[in-house]
């Protein structure tokens, strides 16, 4: 795919590209359309759904905790899509271009699936069955099938691709800290249990995400969600309560 530049009309501020007085939602759409790509395609590529898309180009949301990753994708600077600030791209003017003013210019190059500063996490359904610790796993095609997650964060916190997926969170029982409907990333490698840590679940059969506590000398799967009369603790024990992995990313709608 070609770089395109194109002018950009009413920038502020002494970098070239910033522009504090835009809506998260325009600078979106305008990193977006000089990628060339579309509401879908960026969807695919973030493992967002395009309603998502939608809502933060129109203004319906505000924000989101995966802005960095679609700056990534986009590649522009994460800063420059959340506030404004700064330059709209992180590499300097191109020779040729040196000369116009602030502004005047952008360069956007599109990220390809196969991008090194990106990894693709499955997206899945767990298939679970009481009392085995083994699980399966059905690609998740409703809004695409990976999560992008940037490669380098993946390198600081020494994980291996291969012993990561991405889950929906289903239920109200965590909120505020995870919504119905959030993209959690799990680790399935690590099954040690910590105590306040996150994790996913076999719970008598059903994949449940919760909080894990220790009280009493018991493991308790607790939640986070205010009204504990609905959402009471439960004890987690023996084959009842198998942990699959530990939640270790979230990519969610919600500011």
């Amino acid at each position: 795919m070609g770089t395109p530049v194109i002018d950009v009309n009413r920038y502020s501020g002494s970098f070239p590209g910033e522009n504090i007085g835009m809506s998260i939602g325009n600078r979106l759409k305008l990193a977006r359309k000089a990628a060339k790509m579309s509401q879908v395609e960026l969807a695919k590529r973030s493992g967002l759904n395009q309603s998502t898309i939608s809502d933060l180009e129109v203004g319906k949301s505000q924000g989101s905790t995966s802005l960095a990753t679609l700056a990534a994708i986009l590649g522009v600077n994460a800063l420059w899509l959340e506030t404004g600030k700064g330059p709209m791209l992180l590499t300097e003017a191109p020779p040729g271009l040196a000369g116009l003013p602030p502004g005047s210019f952008m360069r956007v190059e599109a990220v390809d699936d196969d991008d090194p500063r990106l990894t693709l996490i499955p997206k899945v359904k767990l298939r679970l069955s009481a009392g085995i610790s083994g699980f399966e796993v059905e690609p998740e095609r409703f809004d695409g099938s990976t999560v992008t997650v940037p490669t380098d964060w993946l390198v600081r916190k020494g994980y291996v691709r291969d012993n990561l997926i991405g889950i929906h969170v289903s239920g109200e029982s965590m909120e505020p800290t995870l919504y119905d409907g959030d993209l959690v990333v799990v680790n399935i490698a690590d099954k040690h249990g910590v105590d306040g840590g996150i994790y996913a679940f076999n719970y008598e059969g059903e994949a449940v995400v919760k909080r894990l506590t220790r009280d009493a000398g018991r493991w308790w799967l607790t939640s986070d969600n205010p009204d504990q009369r609905k959402y009471h603790r439960k004890v987690c024990e023996g084959d009842a309560c198998i942990i699959v992995g530990r939640v270790v990313r979230r990519e969610s709608d919600r500011f």
